[in-house]
């Protein structure tokens, strides 16, 4: 889990990016927010410093200064550092291929090819794993992550306790490896991949 020394000041109790609620600035403060930039942007140049820089560096002052625009420039879009860190990791999730067109190996190769590419977003972006842990994250893309995952599940056929164990089994796994995605090799994931599978098809079996 990230720290108050891995980001730079505590986190946030109980707060998203996600659940706040941004009213609309007045017309006339609209028209005095810096030109050329918007939250999109601003997210994605965020993205880029915390791949070259990693989270423990990342600041307002430094992403301002990529932008080449003042600090106080990036408060028109988000209210506070740690808005802008949620808006990132979805972000990088936003990688993640979600399709849900057929596979020849039917839910088992479906899974195996959602947990991998969880893994590779994990291992391109390593402040990803830690803010996964800090933050709520319930932004559109980990709810679209999410959302296919629970389809996947749907096509074992369990259900109740089973099937809530075999969720939990999943998330767990793929969120604890994520954070040693650099290190663990790619066959030793996909071995434990395949426990964790061989396990769920026994259970849907039985």
């Amino acid at each position: 889990m990230a720290t108050a020394a891995d980001s730079g000041d505590p986190l946030p109790a109980e707060s998203s990016v996600w659940l706040a609620a941004r009213p609309a600035a007045p017309a006339r403060r609209r028209s005095e927010a810096p030109s050329g930039l918007d939250r999109e942007r601003i997210t994605a140049a965020t993205v880029r410093l915390l791949d070259a820089e990693g989270l423990a560096r990342f600041s307002m002052r430094r992403l301002a200064a990529r932008l080449g625009v003042t600090a106080m420039s990036l408060y028109w879009y988000v209210d506070t550092k740690h808005d802008l860190l949620e808006l990132a990791l979805d972000s990088a999730l936003g990688e993640l291929a979600l399709s849900a067109g057929p596979v020849p190996e039917g839910w088992p190769g479906r899974l195996r090819a959602l947990a991998r590419g969880y893994r590779r977003v994990l291992a391109d972006h390593p402040w990803a794993a830690p803010l996964g842990a800090a933050y709520p994250n319930i932004g559109p893309h980990a709810r679209a992550f999410d959302a296919a995952l629970q389809r996947l599940l749907d096509a074992t056929g369990l259900a109740g306790s089973a099937r809530t164990g075999a969720h939990l089994a999943v998330s767990q796994f793929l969120h604890g490896c994520g954070g040693a995605a650099r290190r663990a090799p790619e066959g030793d994931f996909c071995l434990a991949l395949d426990v964790l599978i061989a396990g769920i098809e026994a259970k849907a079996a039985a």
